[in-house]
C-alpha cells in the first residue's frame, strides 16, 4: 500500500529512534523535531521545530549543569560555567547532529537544503535541540538525560571545554595590572578567499605582544591572547592539556 503523501515514513523514524536509544510513544513531536519552518505551508503553522527549540535548549542545559556539577565536585563556578558555555553552543550540538546523522531526516525547503557552512550548521544545531524537547516531552527529564549522557557523556571531559574565552580573560588580566587595554589587528591573511587562514598580533601597552594563527579573524585573536596569559603565567597548562587560570592562594 502506497504511504500518503503527509504521513512519516514510519521505517525511517525508526532508524533514527534506533540511533538516539528512544523510542517514541507517538511520531508527531518526532516529526515536528525534525521540520524546518521552510518546510511550513501555512504562515504561522505550529509544525515546525521553533517552540520545541526553545524548550530543548533550555533542558539540555539543566542536564549538562547537572551532569558537570557531578563530575566536577572541586570544579569553581566560573570553570563550570565555561565547560557548560562550550558543552551547549551551536558547535558542539551541530557536531551532535552530524555524528547521529540527522541531515538525513531534516524535512526542509528547497531554499534551506541549499545552504552550507555556518547557516546550514545552525540548523543541524536547532534541530538537536528540538530532538531533545521532543524525548523530554514523550517521556520526561529521565529520558531526556539519558540521550544527552549518549551524546555528552564523552565530551564532558574533553580538555578544551574548561578553556576560558581567552580575549575577555586577557583583558581583565591586563586591568588588574594597570596595563592598556589589548588591542588586535590581522598581521597577516593566507589561502584562497573561501578557506583562508588568519594571523593576528595583540599589544597590550606594558608588556610584549603576540600572534595568533587561527581559520577565523575570532580565532586567531583567541590564540593570540591564550599566548600572552601562557607567557605571562595567569594561566597555565596542565598535562593533559586543560588550561587553568593561576590563582594566588
Amino acid at each position: 500500500m502506497q504511504r500518503a503523501k503527509n504521513e512519516p515514513d514510519i521505517a525511517h523514524l525508526a532508524d533514527l529512534e534506533s540511533r538516539v536509544g528512544h523510542t517514541f510513544n507517538s511520531h508527531e513531536r518526532l516529526t515536528r523535531a525534525l521540520t524546518h519552518a521552510s518546510a511550513s505551508k501555512r504562515v504561522g503553522e505550529i509544525s515546525h521545530y521553533e517552540r520545541l527549540e526553545f524548550l530543548g535548549d533550555r533542558v539540555l542545559g539543566l542536564c549538562i549543569a547537572d551532569m558537570l556539577f557531578a563530575a566536577f565536585p572541586k570544579a569553581r563556578e566560573g570553570e563550570l560555567a565555561v565547560r557548560l558555555n562550550s558543552l551547549v553552543s551551536g558547535t558542539t550540538c551541530a557536531a551532535i547532529a552530524d555524528e547521529i546523522g540527522l541531515h538525513d531526516f531534516i524535512k526542509a525547503g528547497a531554499d534551506v537544503k541549499q545552504l552550507t557552512g555556518k547557516r546550514m550548521k545552525s540548523v543541524r544545531a536547532d534541530v538537536v535541540e528540538s530532538l531533545i524537547a521532543a524525548i523530554y516531552l514523550d517521556a520526561g527529564l529521565d529520558a531526556a538525560r539519558s540521550f544527552v549522557a549518549r551524546f555528552w557523556g564523552d565530551r564532558i571531559h574533553q580538555a578544551d571545554a574548561a578553556n576560558r574565552d581567552s580575549k575577555t580573560a586577557l583583558q581583565e588580566w591586563a586591568h588588574s595590572k594597570n596595563f592598556q587595554t589589548p588591542i588586535y589587528e590581522i598581521f597577516e591573511r593566507e589561502g584562497p578567499d573561501h578557506d583562508p587562514t588568519f594571523i593576528v598580533k595583540v599589544t597590550v601597552g606594558g608588556t610584549k605582544g603576540a600572534r595568533g594563527r587561527g581559520r577565523s579573524k575570532r580565532a586567531a585573536e583567541q590564540k593570540a591572547a591564550e599566548t600572552i596569559l601562557l607567557r605571562e603565567g595567569a594561566w597555565v597548562k596542565k598535562s593533559d592539556g586543560t588550561i587553568e587560570e593561576r590563582t594566588n592562594k
